[in-house]
């Protein structure tokens, strides 16, 4: 089945969606990173949606989703956690299995440990823990605050292969594809990325709040962590702790990537969907 864009009016916002799958097979959450948006999964969600119905969002403020007039209130970790929610409830999803990069990580951490923990069968978190050092923080919000421009399709790519080098070995179409959907013109005709730069300007004046170890203790889903050897968002010394704490969960190390594996070749996808179900063999049965 092909994939199919829908666009959801959530909590005042227009949400969009990318479908994958049979509605009626076990539902799927994969939810990007922090500047990124919901096409970094098209070649993980295709392989997965043989199995799942999977939902691959764009969060508000980047892709073909609103932004904000009221960014301060919107672009955090619990209203993303509350958004993703309403998202299960307009399809009618009771329960879903959570894959989270980065960002993406935090709110399946939210979700499972704090908002809506019995909504949550399985969760996969890409290349984040808990909390996040500060040094990599002060990384992010150095290379994403500014936006690049381009003239050409061609130079954003040439950025982009360079700037995401971390995520790891991965085919041309993958760059591509990417660089097609990262990006929007301007008034001015030329390219920039495709998101909202106020999401950085929230995430550096509320650091406080991405310490979730107290949430991430309370999780009961059956958990798996990724990641990559040379990350600098998710670091050893973390991983160790998170194997000893709430889920604890297996770890498993890609040594070819740094922050975040892009997991978009078919041996990583097929691992991926092995994780899947191995945890759904742990999960409990509904009540």
């Amino acid at each position: 089945m092909m994939p199919r864009s829908a666009y959801l009016p959530l909590m005042g916002h227009e949400l969009h969606v990318m479908e994958w799958g049979e509605p009626t097979n076990p539902a799927l959450v994969m939810w990007h990173g922090l500047a990124r948006n919901g096409r970094d999964f098209d070649e993980l969600a295709r392989a997965l949606s043989e199995t799942h119905f999977v939902l691959c969002p764009d969060t508000i403020g980047r892709g073909f989703s609103s932004w904000s007039d009221a960014p301060e209130v919107d672009y955090v970790l619990p209203n993303y956690a509350r958004m993703a929610m309403e998202m299960l409830d307009h399809y009618g999803i009771a329960r879903a299995a959570w894959f989270g990069t980065s960002m993406g990580g935090q709110i399946g951490i939210t979700v499972a440990g704090d908002v809506a923990p019995e909504r949550i069968t399985a969760l996969v978190i890409n290349d984040i823990g808990p909390v996040v050092p500060d040094a990599a923080l002060d990384r992010i919000v150095t290379y994403s605050a500014d936006l690049p421009t381009f003239e050409r399709l061609t130079a954003a790519e040439s950025w982009l292969r360079e700037g995401y080098v971390p995520f790891g070995p991965a085919h041309d179409t993958f760059w591509r594809r990417m660089a097609e959907a990262s990006v929007r013109r301007r008034a001015d005709g030329r390219l920039t990325l495709h998101y909202d730069p106020r999401i950085i300007e929230v995430l550096d004046a509320d650091r406080g709040a991405m310490d979730l170890w107290s949430i991430y203790d309370r999780i009961s889903a059956p958990t798996h962590v990724i990641r990559g050897l040379t990350s600098d968002l998710l670091t050893e010394e973390i991983a160790t702790e998170m194997t000893g704490r709430g889920p604890k969960p297996e770890v498993t190390v890609f040594d070819t990537c740094g922050h975040a594996p892009s997991l978009s070749s078919p041996e990583d996808t097929a691992f991926v969907a092995g994780v899947l179900r191995q945890l759904a063999e742990k999960a409990p049965v509904a009540g």
